[in-house]
């Protein structure tokens, strides 16, 4: 057993795995913005909230997540370093990807809804 490879590994993967996450969570809830419009009508101050705490939830869940599977051993040598990592971040990489097509359609069933319920609205005005 190597303890400074795995040292070296934690010192890689932590800010990969944060960076990922920052990354996606940026890029998706800054788009995310029209969406959260269009579910609450154009009420800005609701929507722009609602916005912020999926994005608290995001982060805690996927760095949770990339803090729960951290565990590394058995490294002995640069090799099983760089294959660990791979393993690690590419596994993490996916885990990240699905969980934000699950937001994208979070957001798209809400959006929905949304409409469904201004039609009924609507219909009911009439």
């Amino acid at each position: 057993m190597n303890t400074s490879l795995e040292l070296i590994a934690y010192i890689i993967y932590l800010p990969i795995a944060i960076g990922l996450t920052t990354f996606v969570s940026q890029h998706l809830f800054k788009n995310s913005k029209i969406f959260m419009l269009d579910i609450f009508n154009q009420k800005v101050e609701i929507a722009m909230a609602t916005n912020k705490l999926f994005k608290i939830g995001f982060y805690l869940l996927n760095i949770g997540f990339a803090l729960r599977i951290i565990s590394i051993y058995s490294l002995t040598g640069y090799k099983d370093l760089v294959e660990t990592l791979s393993a690690k971040i590419g596994g993490f990489s996916i885990y990240l990807g699905i969980v934000m097509i699950l937001f994208i359609i979070f957001f798209l069933k809400g959006r929905k809804a949304s409409k469904e319920n201004n039609l009924r609205i609507n219909k009911e005005k009439v």
